[in-house]
């Protein structure tokens, strides 16, 4: 049976990005990773690899993957060491956007890729962010979108909040979920021929 990619995530952003360049995962199988930040310590970028390892390895050990490729991948959001993290919760969305308002942050996207003997490569990319003084009827209209909900930062920059940008410097799709360069070029660094796949799909 030929090699299959398997996306060790329910992101439908993540999806879209890779059918964005042709690419359709054979298999959605999302990990069930604890994503809580416990040690606060290290530096956001090295809990985005952590995170994004962990993904990729715990889907490994599905022996029924142990011949097919794995992609994992996680985002982090931080204003210096402080990291923006998911939530649920409405009043802590809207601390997040005043703390976030009119400020400069770090989007930190880490992509792990399993080749078919076993072998885990993975790539950090950092983008750079400014967002506008938001006022409060601007974070009130925000907060009714429900697009904050689960969203590393408490925003998500393909929607609404697209608008709050007023500088990027990086990569766009990192912030949406996935750095479409650099994982393609991971992709094919492990033998998996994203062209000749998107080619099939």
């Amino acid at each position: 049976m030929a090699p299959r990619l398997i996306l060790a995530s329910n992101s439908i952003r993540r999806y879209d990005l890779l059918g964005q360049v042709g690419i359709i995962p054979d298999i959605i199988d999302p990990s069930n990773v604890d994503e809580t930040i416990y040690d606060q310590s290290l530096p956001p970028h090295q809990i985005a690899l952590m995170l994004a390892r962990k993904k990729a390895y715990s889907i490994s050990e599905n022996e029924q993957y142990k011949n097919d490729f794995i992609l994992a991948a996680d985002t982090v959001i931080a204003i210096g060491r402080k990291i923006i993290e998911k939530t649920e919760d409405i009043e802590k969305a809207r601390e997040n956007l005043n703390l976030l308002s009119g400020r400069n942050h770090r989007v930190y996207t880490a992509v792990c890729v399993r080749d078919q003997k076993g072998i885990f490569y993975n790539r950090n990319v950092e983008t750079r962010i400014k967002f506008k003084l938001l006022s409060e009827s601007e974070i009130h209209l925000y907060l009714n979108t429900d697009e904050w909900r689960g969203k590393a930062g408490a925003y998500a920059i393909q929607g609404f909040a697209g608008g709050f940008v007023v500088k990027l410097i990086g990569s766009y799709t990192s912030v949406v979920g996935l750095p479409l360069n650099e994982t393609l070029n991971l992709l094919n660094g492990i033998g998996f021929n994203a062209q000749n796949k998107s080619k099939k799909k």
